[in-house]
């Protein structure tokens, strides 16, 4: 749903990006004669801003693109024509592009920074929830489920299964670290994003290996690589839930 509202949202950035601009330029065309086309041009900075803040860093430079030759169509001189003839209405026009792509880039910076604050939020939350499962001795299976589950939302899969035991063949596997190799090779999920296979999340503690998780992914999906090294977390959680459970001592009759 996340990734729907914020296609969503660029979409309407990009639309507005591209009609804004024109319809701000041209609502003020009855003061022309009246109104300095510098006003103007203030009015358009704040248009590129709003769309910049609330898009993406190509919509607000799509923007400031739009307000330039706007303006330039409509408030400098010959009007209704793409000509600038004054080296002042030259100086409006680069500063409303200046303005618009350095906005832009604060705005995207921004946008990352309360990205990157959100999702450590969501990913701390997640590992806290399983910590609780364990410290409060849970039935392995819960936990087992329940990981799964987590890395199913976490990292955008189709699918995910434990195999406890032994592992069999060699499947792409997903390491501590948050790495992803296939083949003996490290495999880019930033570029190409999950390979079109089931891979593998070995569940470990202490050096010894219990079992795996195969995670089927979803088509298109490129979780971050702090998700992958959550997920690596929470396999471990997993880990060392069974390793306990498999020393701990049977119950006297």
């Amino acid at each position: 749903m996340r990734i729907f509202d914020r296609v969503h949202r660029d979409r309407w950035a990009g639309a507005a990006a591209l009609l804004v601009p024109p319809a701000v330029a041209a609502l003020f065309l009855p003061w022309r004669s009246s109104l300095a086309n510098t006003d103007v041009a203030l009015l358009l900075v704040v248009v590129v801003v709003a769309v910049a803040a609330n898009g993406h860093r190509v919509a607000g430079i799509v923007a400031a693109a739009s307000a330039a030759v706007w303006f330039d169509f409509f408030w400098t001189t010959p009007y209704e024509r793409f000509s600038v003839t004054r080296g002042t209405d030259v100086q409006t026009i680069v500063l409303l592009l200046a303005v618009g792509a350095a906005v832009s880039e604060l705005a995207a910076r921004a946008r990352r920074a309360r990205r990157t604050v959100v999702y450590d939020t969501a990913y701390l939350a997640e590992l806290r929830s399983t910590a609780r499962l364990v410290a409060d001795q849970r039935d392995p299976q819960e936990v087992v489920a329940h990981v799964r589950a987590q890395l199913v939302m976490l990292l955008g899969l189709r699918d995910a299964r434990f195999e406890p035991g032994r592992l069999l063949g060699h499947p792409p596997r997903l390491a501590d670290d948050g790495t992803l190799s296939w083949d003996g090779r490290r495999w880019n999920v930033e570029e190409y994003g999950f390979p079109d296979a089931d891979f593998a999340l070995p569940a470990r503690s202490g050096g010894r290996t219990v079992g795996r998780f195969m995670l089927t992914p979803m088509p298109g999906a490129v979780p971050s690589l702090a998700a992958r090294q959550v997920a690596a977390m929470l396999a471990a959680q997993v880990g060392a839930v069974l390793v306990r459970d498999v020393a701990r001592p049977p119950v006297a009759a």
